[in-house]
């Protein structure tokens, strides 16, 4: 199947094949519009009734939107003097309910004293307050995931924005720890890589899958020096270099074909969406295409296969710096089976979404990815319904 029909458009992006290509259309609801900021977003089923929820970090609170008619509760609020800045959630037990951590004490100007971790535990009404535990911390916390082991075991990767006592990105490199659970008294946070090579401004990272079916999940890290692959926990420890380019955002994704990319917002709040194919070259060269280099604090990214064309497409949103800037959401998708060139799919969000945060998720369970976002200037939170419809086979009434 050809790419090459993607045309540009607003919002539903009319093609020019419409036999090889379906439509994309998003429909937009808005859960809420009176959040903060909106620092960081996570799915996850938070009852146990089988469907995923929102759940939000916002400036004073972190809260939850239960599915289907995501009505809001608070799971805890006013953790620290300064604001909540990341959340992850995953059921890490099997008992169909998520485990949540936060990180808040927010203050990346402070690079001694910022910073603070916590486990959420859940009373048996999880609609009430949850009790907040507070783990060790190093400053800046600013990022975390679950991550799983070889072995099956979970720990809480928790990756700072800088180096203790960095200034302006300069100093001692960033300590990336993961905390083992289930964290008792004596537990104690583990390096997850060396610091013997630098890495500042570790702006965000993501979770990678064992390629070949296993347990153990590995990470991929958004730096000042580059994207950085890192070996699941308990392998050797070490960042492998994958370029050379500073970034702030990054997802890996698969082609139709099976191979996969890399995308990233380049630099750190960046202007520029670009795409890596596999594999990358540490060296700037042909593995390289810059895609979109027109974004304004580029704040969001995600892969997912929104068209239903067996491969993944690139979302990206952007949240402006100063007033009058436009804001928005936009999805890309490869337009060659390598993934050397990429078009405009469709305008998801056009100057109503400051994007903090986006992530992507079958909410409904039609099999049709949606986009979740949390809007910082726009103070809102909303769900773009992806209502796709699929390429009809030849023939087909």
């Amino acid at each position: 199947m050809s790419l090459r029909c993607l045309a540009p458009a607003l919002i539903f992006a009319p093609l020019l094949c419409a036999a090889e290509m379906p439509r994309l259309k998003m429909r937009a609801q808005t859960i809420d519009t009176t959040i903060q900021i909106g620092y960081g977003l996570a799915i996850a089923d938070v009852d146990g009734d089988q469907r995923n929820d929102i759940i939000l970090a916002d400036a004073k609170q972190v809260v939850w939107y239960r599915a289907p008619n995501w009505e809001k509760f608070i799971l805890v609020e006013n953790l620290t003097p300064k604001d909540n800045v990341c959340v992850a959630a995953r059921d890490l037990d099997g008992d169909g309910k998520a485990e949540i951590a936060v990180g808040a004490e927010w203050n990346p100007g402070d690079t001694i004293g910022s910073g603070a971790v916590f486990l959420l535990d859940p009373p048996a009404d999880r609609t009430q307050r949850w009790t907040a535990r507070k783990l060790p911390h190093v400053p800046t916390t600013h990022r975390m995931l679950w991550v799983r082991s070889a072995d099956g075991t979970f720990g809480l990767a928790v990756l700072p924005l800088h180096g203790r006592g960095n200034k302006n990105g300069v100093g001692d490199g960033v300590e990336l720890l993961r905390y083992p659970w289930p964290w008792r008294a004596t537990s104690v946070p583990e390096p997850m890589w060396s610091t013997a090579a630098p890495h500042h401004l570790t702006h965000n990272f993501d979770l990678l899958a064992d390629r070949n079916g296993g347990a153990a999940e590995s990470l991929l890290v958004a730096t000042k020096e580059g994207i950085r692959a890192l070996n699941p926990p308990g392998k050797s420890a070490g960042a492998t270099p994958l370029n050379a380019i500073a970034a702030g955002e990054v997802r890996r994704g698969t082609l139709p074909g099976g191979a996969n990319f890399i995308a990233t917002i380049e630099p750190m709040h960046g202007h520029e969406l670009a795409i890596y194919r596999d594999p990358v070259s540490p060296q700037t060269g042909t593995d390289r295409t810059s895609v979109d280099a027109t974004l304004t604090q580029g704040h969001g990214l995600a892969t997912g296969d929104l068209l239903g064309l067996g491969g993944d497409q690139v979302v990206v949103g952007w949240r402006g710096n100063k007033p009058g800037d436009k804001v928005g959401i936009k999805v890309y998708a490869a337009a060659d089976a390598t993934g050397t060139v990429w078009t405009l799919a469709g305008i998801v969000d056009d100057n109503k979404m400051a994007v903090e945060d986006l992530k992507i998720a079958d909410l409904n369970g039609d099999g049709r990815p949606d986009i979740i976002a949390a809007g910082r200037g726009t103070k809102n939170v909303v769900i773009y319904w992806n209502e796709t419809e699929p390429v009809k086979a030849p023939g087909a009434r």
